[in-house]
Order: C-alpha cells, then sequence, then structure tokens
C-alpha cells in the first residue's frame, strides 16, 4: 500500500510517499480503507521532534484522525462489518500507525460509525477535537449546572467544537477571538458575545460582561500565558478547564476564588491502551448531534490530497488556516 512517512524529524518537507506492506488484521482491530484524515498540532509537533517518546518508529506514519470504509474485521469484533462507514482518532502514535496510508490497522473500540450526514472529508475533521471538548466540558465540568463559559479560542480546532457543545447545555457562550473574521464565525457557530482579546485586557472585559464577577467557566484551549488570563477571568467557586498545561503557574489567583483547575489530555487512552472504549462512546454519541443538527465541523477551504500533506502541514502552522485542515483522497 501506499503511505506517506516521515524517516527523520523536521519541517513540512520531511514527508516521502513509499510502498509499505498492507497491515494484517488482528483480534479486536480493523482495516480501515482511508479517505481523509485531518491535522492536529499534535501532528507538525511529533513531525518536528517535540515529542519523540511518543512518536512511532520511522518510518513513521502519522495522523490519529481518521475517516474511511471498514476493508476487514477482526476476531471478536461485533459492532463493524466489511463496507461500514466509520470515523475516528485511532493510531499515529509509537505502537500504532496513524492514518497517512491507504489502510489503518484501527482499534474497534476507538472508532464509531460516521455521522450519515457528512462527507468523509468533514467526518476526518471531528474525532480528536471532538473528544477533548467532550472530556473537558462534559466529563470535567457538569456543564448543565452552570450559568455562563468563556472559550479561548473559539474558531480554533478544538474550540469551535466547544462552543457548539456549550449551546446543547444551554449556557450562555463569551469567546475570545483575534479578527472581526473570527468574530462572524464564532458568532455563526452560537457564540453570544465575542471578545476580541486584542483590544481589551482581561479585567476590562470581565468588568464589561460579568459586573466583575468573573464567567463560572473557562475553556482554555491556548495555554501559556493564557492559563493565567484563565485564572484571572474565572469566578469565585468557578472552573478553569485547559488543554495545554505543559508551563508553570502561580495558582494563587484560583486558591484566593476557591477556583478549581482541570486539565485534558485526551491521547491517554491511544498512549497507553486504557478506557478506549469511551473514546468510541463519544463519537457514538457526536455523530448522533452531528445529524440532529447541533454540531458541525469547521474546515478550512483549502484542499489537499495526500502526497500534498507536507502543504496541509505548513499551512496549519502557519496559523492562516479557518478551521480544521483536511487530507483526502
Amino acid at each position: 500500500m501506499e503511505a506517506q512517512v516521515v524517516s527523520k524529524f523536521g519541517d513540512s518537507s520531511v514527508f516521502e510517499t513509499v510502498k509499505l506492506t498492507k497491515p494484517n488484521v488482528k483480534a479486536g482491530y480493523v482495516i480501515i480503507n482511508v479517505l481523509a484524515t485531518s491535522i492536529n498540532p499534535i501532528d507538525y509537533k511529533m513531525r518536528n521532534g517535540n515529542y519523540p517518546d511518543i512518536t512511532a518508529d520511522f518510518p513513521a506514519v502519522l495522523h490519529s484522525d481518521v475517516a474511511g470504509v471498514i476493508e476487514e474485521v477482526g476476531e471478536g469484533v461485533t459492532d463493524f462489518k466489511k463496507g461500514d462507514e466509520v470515523y475516528g482518532c485511532a493510531g499515529g502514535f509509537k505502537g500504532e500507525d496513524g492514518a497517512l496510508s491507504e489502510f489503518m490497522l484501527a482499534d474497534a473500540k476507538l472508532i464509531a460509525l460516521k455521522p450519515n450526514s457528512l462527507t468523509m472529508r468533514e467526518a476526518a475533521a471531528l474525532p480528536l477535537v471532538s473528544i477533548t471538548a467532550w472530556e473537558a466540558l462534559y466529563d470535567k465540568i457538569d456543564l448543565k449546572k452552570k450559568q455562563n463559559i468563556l472559550i479561548h479560542g473559539a474558531t480554533g480546532g478544538v474550540g469551535h467544537i466547544a462552543v457548539q457543545l456549550a449551546k446543547c447545555k444551554g449556557v450562555k457562550v463569551y469567546a475570545t477571538i483575534s479578527s472581526d473574521e473570527k468574530a462572524k464565525i464564532a458568532k455563526s457557530l452560537g457564540v453570544d458575545e465575542v471578545i476580541n482579546y486584542r483590544v481589551e485586557s482581561v479585567q476590562e472585559y470581565v468588568d464589561r460582561l460579568t459586573e466583575g464577577k468573573g464567567f463560572d467557566v473557562v475553556f482554555d484551549t491556548v495555554g501559556g500565558a493564557n492559563i493565567d488570563a484563565s485564572m484571572q477571568a474565572v469566578a469565585f467557586y468557578g472552573d478553569v478547564v485547559t488543554i495545554l498545561s505543559q508551563s508553570s503557574h502561580d495558582l494563587s489567583p484560583l486558591f484566593f476564588k476557591s477556583a478549581n483547575l482541570h486539565v485534558v489530555f485526551m491521547l491517554l487512552p491511544l498512549l497507553y491502551n486504557i478506557q478506549r472504549k469511551r473514546h468510541g462512546e463519544i463519537l457514538q454519541k457526536i455523530a448522533k448531534l452531528v445529524d440532529d443538527g447541533a454540531v458541525k465541523p469547521l474546515i478550512d477551504d483549502n484542499k489537499f490530497t495526500f502526497d500534498a500533506v507536507g502543504d496541509a502541514h505548513k499551512l496549519l502552522e502557519s496559523g492562516k488556516a479557518l478551521g480544521k485542515v483536511v487530507v483526502s483522497r
């Protein structure tokens, strides 16, 4: 089978088209005929060499998000059959090759039937970001008991799904954006109030929108200094959730508010083979929300084929993409 691989760490030019042996199906797994995959920041960070301990051995087949058609079903798999259209976040790390190939061996626990209303390209944009947003807002937080939420990076991969999941719970959604164009997109996704963080300081928008009380929940999808901004913006007894917490911070602002800090690292089931069934179950629920019209993926207009995956990586790294970047056949 044909695959796009990296044989060394480097920039977006290191991808090579090679011939690999098609994987053999095994118990509990399926073979997916891959029709589309999307890029997440973890993919280009592994390609760059930022996470060598979790990157597959060279030649490495990257990308965790996949959408395609089941080609073979392994022993013990009862939820899927040959010909099923599926999607999932199912590989691309040490021990399990990813989706940048014609065929992908995937643990059946990690996938679900694709939303009927989406194309393969659209479905491939959803798995990692949807699971991450779900774990942050539905598992870590009992969002329905909260009155409002501030989402940082509302038009990003995880952020745009988080906006829609929050609206499903009926809470008021505030969101930070960086441009008028992104403000329009955020509004179209359901955001009630947008905040241009380049114009207003944290204290200014907290005072303007919450009478200085702060937000019940603050969801940080940016990391770094934005975690400090999130702690400043949260209300007394509130909750901060972050998906990028590989940095050091003074937690005094949370202490003096008796607020909570939650972190999400959704890759744990893939890396350590634990609680994988939960990911498949979350994707089933996301598919229903999509087909009910409550959730939709935001996809960048640029289209890429598999042999142009390097260009797709370059676009996402540039910060100029609007929505998920997808490569498809």
